[in-house]
């Protein structure tokens, strides 16, 4: 069962430190591709933007460990196997709740996962795999990032790191 903001490890401190202070926002990204080179995209419950599964650490896990979670929690699948492409750490963002982070995110690629599509979860309203020249709706900024990225690994072999 997923967590609550209020409780989970990022909003228990956002509630301790309060809304003007900028915090660490540490957590993993999923890059997943069907068996027929479609990108699975969410539709995202709190801003209705499209973006790839992702989210917050909570503590005792691992960056893996925290995108198993979010995929699963996001998507209904669970991955099996991915790999760690890119380290994320120079990124300052601030959400619609005017709540500034500095972003600490590692983005994964599944390899292989189990379990059936979920369109619809607590964190997202809509789910599905697309092309890739034919991505849905107002999508999330860092989707080209996460592509340009993995493919800067698959041709160097070295996590990309920013």
């Amino acid at each position: 069962m997923a967590l609550t903001w209020g409780e989970s490890y990022l909003g228990r401190v956002r509630a301790s430190v309060g809304d003007t202070d900028t915090i660490f926002f540490v957590g993993a990204r999923t890059v997943l591709f069907d068996d027929e080179g479609r990108l699975l995209l969410i539709q995202r419950s709190d801003n209705h933007r499209w973006a790839i599964p992702a989210g917050a650490m909570e503590l005792g896990e691992s960056m893996e460990q925290c995108a198993i979670r979010e995929l699963w929690e996001e998507t209904g699948l669970r991955a099996t196997s991915l790999t760690p492409y890119a380290f994320y750490t120079e990124y300052t963002y601030t959400n619609q709740f005017q709540h500034t982070y500095q972003q600490v995110l590692m983005s994964f690629v599944v390899h292989s996962w189990e379990g059936e599509l979920l369109r619809q979860t607590d964190e997202s309203v809509d789910a599905g795999f697309f092309p890739l020249d034919a991505l849905p709706g107002e999508k999330s900024l860092i989707i080209d990032e996460a592509l340009t990225d993995l493919e800067e690994f698959r041709r160097t072999g070295r996590l990309v790191m920013k």
